[in-house]
Parts: structure tokens; C-alpha cells; sequence
């Protein structure tokens, strides 16, 4: 099994809502709970905690060990039970994607949010994770189509009756029949069809981050450049678009989105340019590595702020401060 089921944690540790472990005991959810907020009370702060903690063998009605995987979500505490050969990583990875789920139909995830829309949530938890515990569809366009977002509307069609109860001719039956024919009636799975916008267009954003190791005197020692292209498309239909880059050269270890299918990779393979279909709304196209101009003697990218810190070791310790921070580029302007 990939993934034995997921739990949400309030600031508490009290679980909120989780996953059906109808594989396992009703103890085995609660004995990760309890190792969690274990280590969590004996921790220092909440950072420090090991992202995966083994819960060993024995403990309850477990005959083998497993692995609890968390992660934080603002007030909250995503937890993803894992056992035998899972790989701790697919955990993490369905613990990000349905984090960001939840931001796009919530926007603020709280403990109130959750409990205000329990329904919602539910839905989203069968139709992410299937009973043996690996991820479905995670694309928020596909599931906008399969669970309605929180609103108005959405209640009031939940209070109309159901093709059970009033017959195929009423209402509630025609709606719930075109909501789940439509919903799986793409052929991509991350944009639905019938798609229209009064204007066509599409953004694109370019954020980048460096992670870099700076000398006491200034000098840029070791740096590493992420960066990630981030798309907001409202385009009608199924546009089939072409992006070109005048410097591709710097971009290396590339991540892309599903969008950009294994058979359009050969045409960035070879001329650098990335042909795809976009989801409807907000998606991150792709993730990359600033690669260092071979120009470059160090090979590394220099830090373009100067900083100039201030350290004082005590008797007890010590204390770093950054006092003044100014651009490279303008030294005597501070930032």
C-alpha cells in the first residue's frame, strides 16, 4: 500500500477530520496521533520535530513498524501514515497537493473552515485517495467538476432531491447527472470541456529563489538559484500554445506540468521550447535550476544584496544581527 490514510490535526493535536483506515484497527490512526503530539510536547519548538517518525512494532495491535509523515498548514497538521515498502516520499508529495486543494477551494484553511464545510471535505478525501491508498486526481480543475466548491449555489442544489428519492424526470436527478457525465468528459484531465472567457489571455510569472551561504566578510561562499514559472491562463477552448525562451540556456533540471506531455518534452529537447495545453486558471508550468554561465569562475551566483553582519560570542553563546542591508548594485541605498 502507498498510503494508509491522512488526518488532520487542530492546534490541539485533536484529530478534525481523516481518512477511512478500513484496512486497520481503529487504534492504528490513533496510535500515530499520540506519537506525533509525543514528540511534539518533548521538542523545543515544533520545527525541530523529524518530518517522519517511526512508530515501532509491537505498540497496539501493530505487528510491523510504521511511518508517520507530517507536515504544517498554517494552524493546522497534515499527517500521512505510511507502512511496509511505501515510499515516504509519495506521502509528502499527496500532502502538498492536497494542502494546495484545499487552499483553492477554501482559500483560508482553519480548523472552522474544515468543520463549516465537513461535506466538502469528505469528497475531496475519496476522491484524492482511493481505499488502497494511492493518490487519484489531484488537479483542482478536474475536481472543481466532480466536487462543487463551497457557495451558494452549491447548497442549494445539495438541498434538491436526489435521483433516488425523486425520480429520473425531477430536478436534483438531471443536475447531479450532468455534474458527473461532465466531469470525466475531457480528454485531458486538467481542463474541462467548453471552456469560454469574454477576454482571452494568459500570465505568466517568473519567481526565483536563492539559497546561499555568505562569508563573514561579505563574499558569496556557495548559492543555488530555484525558480519556478507560475501561469494564469483564461483562454476559451483548447488552446495549444508555444512558449519560447530567449535565453534557455539557464535553465536546467526542469519539472514540468502534466500539461506538457512526454511527447512535447523531445521538442524542448531539442529547441528548447515548451508546446502544451494549460489548465483553466492558476498552475505552476514548471520548476528549474538556475544553471551558472560557464563564464562564471567561481559557479556560483553572487548574492546580489550585501550584508554585514554583526556577531557577538558570550559566555553563554552567542548573537548574530544583520544591521544593514543594502544592494550591490547601490551601496549606499539601504533596501
Amino acid at each position: 500500500m502507498a498510503i494508509d490514510g491522512l488526518i488532520i490535526l487542530d492546534t490541539s493535536g485533536r484529530p478534525v477530520i481523516q481518512s477511512g483506515y478500513t484496512s486497520f484497527p481503529p487504534s492504528y490512526p490513533l496510535l500515530h496521533i499520540d506519537m506525533l503530539n509525543n514528540e511534539l510536547s518533548k521538542a523545543s519548538r515544533a520545527a525541530s520535530v523529524d518530518p517522519v517518525i517511526c512508530v515501532p512494532p509491537g505498540i497496539g495491535d501493530l505487528s510491523s513498524g510504521s511511518a508517520c509523515c507530517h507536515v504544517e498548514m498554517g494552524e493546522l497538521r497534515l499527517i500521512a501514515s505510511v507502512s511496509g515498502d511505501a515510499d515516504p516520499l509519495i506521502a509528502f508529495a499527496f500532502l502538498q497537493a492536497f494542502s494546495d486543494i484545499l487552499h483553492d477551494y477554501f482559500g483560508t484553511v482553519s480548523t472552522a473552515t474544515l468543520k463549516d464545510n465537513f461535506d466538502v471535505v469528505y469528497q475531496l478525501l475519496e476522491e484524492t485517495l482511493d481505499s488502497s491508498g494511492y493518490p487519484l486526481t489531484t488537479s483542482p480543475n478536474a475536481l472543481r467538476d466532480i466536487v462543487l466548491p463551497p457557495s451558494l449555489l452549491s447548497k442549494l442544489l445539495a438541498s434538491l432531491p436526489t435521483a433516488a428519492s425523486s425520480g429520473p424526470n425531477r430536478p436534483g436527478s438531471s443536475v447531479a447527472s450532468s455534474i458527473s457525465s461532465s466531469a470525466f468528459a475531457s480528454p485531458i484531465p486538467w481542463r474541462k470541456l467548453g471552456v469560454r472567457h469574454n477576454h482571452n489571455e494568459i500570465l505568466f510569472d517568473v519567481t526565483e529563489e536563492m539559497r546561499a551561504i555568505v562569508g563573514r566578510n561579505g563574499a558569496t561562499l556557495t548559492s543555488i538559484v530555484y525558480g519556478k514559472i507560475e501561469c494564469n491562463a483564461r483562454l476559451t477552448g483548447m488552446p495549444d500554445l508555444l512558449l519560447s525562451f530567449s535565453n534557455p540556456n539557464v535553465i536546467k533540471e526542469c519539472a514540468f506540468h502534466s500539461c506538457v506531455r512526454q511527447v512535447w518534452l523531445q521538442r524542448w529537447t531539442r529547441e528548447k521550447t515548451l508546446s502544451f495545453v494549460p489548465p483553466d486558471g492558476k498552475s505552476v508550468l514548471a520548476e528549474y535550476q538556475y544553471a551558472t554561465p560557464h563564464s562564471a569562475l567561481s559557479g556560483t551566483v553572487p548574492v546580489p544584496l550585501a550584508l554585514k553582519p554583526n556577531i557577538t560570542v558570550g559566555e553563554f553563546g552567542g548573537t548574530f544581527t544583520t544591521p544593514v542591508v543594502t544592494s550591490r548594485s547601490n551601496a549606499s541605498r539601504p533596501l
